[in-house]
């Protein structure tokens, strides 16, 4: 098993699996009411803490109650899938359908952007990395190894602050909702960048490992 690969995707799955079940929350405080249509915000009018805080998402379920409640049902079966079984033999199909099931039950569009990449990482779980082993120059897999617990904490608190500041608007010394909203854009840029890497260099130590202990058996 790839435990760095295990580690990657856990983290950021509980992250997506918590970002879900706060868009049911906020949707279960607009109350036993219609929805009005499929795309809706998950945070009302009430509820908005600035002027960019509406948490656009989807819902086949037309009452912002019941949506609610399945989004944080959902977000937390990620949460458990992702600490405890996303590593077994079935566990990234499940994950898929668990993550489709969450778009479709109100619990956020943005996470479009990324779970299907971490789903593809999920595949590579229990898998020898081949590919990745021809493509990563033996010279610069242990150095780049060694990078991913480090990528791991950047690409999580972007992804963190992101989440918090869709929400909250809130960035500190920034009052502006305009300037806000740019820093909310740098991050997922940043996080664009960090994302890949975090995975790459999480390959990197797999492979590694992997070759030191052929080495050991050797």
């Amino acid at each position: 098993m790839n435990r760095a690969t295990r580690a990657i995707v856990a983290t950021l799955g509980t992250i997506f699996g918590i970002s879900g079940m706060s868009h049911g929350f906020f949707e279960t405080l607009q109350g036993n009411i219609s929805t009005g249509n499929l795309f809706i915000s998950a945070i009302g009018e009430a509820q908005k803490m600035w002027p960019h805080g509406n948490e656009p998402a989807f819902t086949l379920i037309p009452n912002f109650l019941m949506t609610g409640i399945a989004a944080m049902i959902v977000g937390l079966a990620i949460v458990i899938w992702s600490l405890g079984f996303v590593h077994k033999k079935n566990g990234p199909v499940v994950f898929l359908l668990l993550f489709i099931l969450l778009l479709m039950v109100g619990g956020g569009v943005a996470q479009i952007l990324f779970f299907p990449w971490i789903w593809l990482v999920s595949t590579r779980i229990r898998q020898p990395l081949v590919w990745w082993r021809k493509v990563l120059p033996i010279k610069i897999q242990k150095p780049l190894g060694k990078l991913w617990t480090w990528l791991l904490m950047i690409s999580s608190a972007l992804l963190v602050f992101v989440l918090e500041i869709a929400v909250t608007g809130f960035v500190p010394t920034v009052n502006d909702p305009e300037t806000v909203l740019s820093v909310m854009l740098l991050c997922l840029l940043a996080e664009a960048v960090v994302l890949p890497l975090t995975f790459i260099s999480g390959f990197a130590y797999d492979i590694a490992m992997r070759h030191n202990i052929a080495l050991d058996e050797k």
